[in-house]
């Protein structure tokens, strides 16, 4: 069992015919590529503590990791074997500089990269608390990523995507806002698949107010969105995340191809204009969960580009967030974002570990 499942998940959801174009140019990623995932908005560096379990205060020294959502879902992507992309801006410093370097060096196309000689690649503080809550200190006011500018993109990027994925914290701030809407246009225009992860962090808004309507904003253009049990909780006012009802009638839309639930190490649930279900977490012993919902994100957008029938095949789409939640899970296992994101084969031995055992 365990070798047909590792050798389905490895043809189908990884591989594709289309998924690797070995021409490669400079800038890291591939030219070309039918099947490219070009993600938009924060790269920045992450300080995660040397021990768990631990407040920022109580820390006694913190490990120095590149992160930010955007990002962290296009190294995952190309870590899998898939071909990606990556637009934002950092500062004109050692950290920004180091960055675009991080991204090229995981083969991540980095020609939408800019610097900002006015201001400083964004920090962020990130802890996983003994309650088990994350506790986060940013370092933004402003930093490079907010001052992108609609002139800086890198159009041909976007046009050649198949997948083009963002956040809500690029909408936080202009000009930063302004140029999130054109490249979503310019991705539209382009026949690309828009994929959205709200990725919600309340400290960077100026009210949950502000937050929720931002978010929603943009809500009704995505073709995909994955959102936590929390994020549904903040966006309908308190709903119960776990009603299917609430989902359907708050949340999903006519536009949707795909809404996924994540449910940490629970796995998660999937809502099409088809069918709807849940498939089960794979369970490890969590370090650090940063990073781990934008690997799960990396696992479904390398899958979906490499196949764009899962959209309307039950089995296939399950097959894909099985793989989807073996990658967050993995990541967990790791201290930061971006060092943690697993490779093709990590997350085949996992799942063939998980099928061992049933």
């Amino acid at each position: 069992m365990a070798n047909n499942l590792t050798s389905a998940l490895d043809k189908k959801l990884v591989l594709g015919e289309d998924s690797k174009d070995p021409s490669s140019d400079a800038k890291g990623g591939s030219k070309d590529d039918k099947s490219l995932v070009v993600c938009f908005g924060e790269m920045l560096i992450d300080f995660v503590p040397t021990v768990g379990g631990v407040s920022l205060a109580e820390a006694p020294a913190f490990k120095k990791a590149p992160g930010g959502a955007p990002a962290n879902v296009a190294v995952g992507v190309s870590r899998l074997g898939g071909s990606s992309g990556f637009i934002g801006k950092v500062g004109d410093d050692e950290f920004g500089y180091m960055l675009a370097d991080i991204l090229k060096q995981n083969n991540v196309n980095n020609s939408g990269v800019r610097f900002d000689p006015s201001a400083r690649t964004a920090l962020a503080f990130v802890t996983l608390r003994a309650d088990g809550e994350r506790e986060f200190l940013f370092f933004r006011n402003p930093s490079a990523d907010m001052l992108l500018r609609e002139s800086e993109l890198d159009i041909n990027l976007i046009q050649q995507a198949r997948i083009f994925h963002y956040g809500s914290i690029s909408l936080i701030d202009e000009p930063c806002r302004s140029t999130h809407l054109a490249a979503m246009r310019i991705a539209k225009k382009s026949g690309c698949i828009l994929s959205y992860d709200p990725n919600l962090r309340l400290p960077l808004w100026p009210s949950e107010e502000a937050a929720r309507k931002g978010i929603m904003s943009i809500w009704d253009q995505a073709d995909i969105i994955k959102i936590s049990e929390d994020e549904i909780t903040f966006l309908t006012g308190g709903d119960d995340p776990y009603d299917d009802n609430v989902v359907l009638t708050k949340l999903f839309n006519p536009n949707l191809k795909l809404l996924v639930v994540t449910e940490g190490s629970e796995g998660c649930r999937y809502y099409t204009q088809k069918f709807r279900g849940r498939v089960a977490g794979v369970k490890v012993k969590p370090v650090d969960t940063t990073g781990a919902g934008d690997a799960f994100v990396s696992g479904v957008l390398n899958s979906i580009a490499s196949d764009l029938s899962l959209f309307q095949n039950e089995q296939g789409l399950r097959e894909a967030l099985l793989f989807a939640n073996a990658c967050g899970a993995l990541t967990v296992t790791e201290r930061g974002a971006i060092p943690a994101m697993p490779t093709r084969e990590a997350v085949l031995r996992c799942l063939a570990q998980v099928a061992d055992k049933k």
